[in-house]
């Protein structure tokens, strides 16, 4: 016997609390619980956090940076019906602002976020190497980043003309970003993080 699931619009998702403090992802319409992932998915989740806001605090940039705290409806298919909760997000104070009275989820007609990161899990690698980079692109988000532990490399993911151009970044390679382009940190600095 087959067993269908009901698919679940982004407002039905927006509204949805099964009362377990489980984080989801809506992925074409289907909520995927989101995996606690390993102390150093969230060491380095934290240390890019906390990089990226001591960054834009010695520059007065008027930004924020948060680590699993914003989603972001996102195009799949041919609904949109998903949306992706990133390891940390960089966006600008007032569009912050706006999301503290309501779901923290920047909607498509919104504008996106200034730079994304995700940190690869063996279970995410397909979907932080290929889905998230086609739909982010299309998102129009400037920057994203994919931290990979298990490959021991930082792809930089630079929006041009609609698509990403990626550069790949390993062991004391300095990590050139074009949001924080001051930034001074190397993939080692950020594989080896010990929190």
């Amino acid at each position: 016997m087959a067993v269908t699931t009901q698919k679940m619009t982004f407002a039905e998702y927006l509204a949805y609390d099964d009362g377990t403090g489980t984080k989801y992802e809506l992925v074409d319409g289907e909520l995927i619980p989101m995996a606690l992932g390993t102390g150093e998915h969230g060491a380095i989740s934290e240390f890019l956090n906390q990089t990226f806001k001591a960054e834009i605090k010695r520059a007065s940039l008027p930004w924020t940076a948060k680590d699993m705290k914003i989603g972001l409806q996102s195009p799949r298919g041919t609904r949109w019906d998903t949306s992706r909760v990133p390891d940390v997000v960089v966006l600008p104070l007032e569009q912050w602002a706006g999301l503290k009275k309501r779901e923290s989820v920047i909607a498509l007609h919104e504008p996106p976020p200034l730079l994304v990161v995700e940190v690869v899990s063996p279970s995410t690698a397909t979907e932080d190497y290929r889905a998230k980079h086609t739909e982010y692109a299309v998102l129009n988000i400037p920057e994203y980043w994919i931290v990979d532990p298990g490959q021991a490399k930082v792809t930089i993911c630079t929006l041009r003309d609609g698509a990403y151009d990626d550069q790949v970044f390993q062991e004391n390679d300095r990590i050139i970003s074009s949001t924080f382009n001051r930034l001074s940190l190397t993939v080692a600095q950020i594989l080896d993080t010990n929190e």
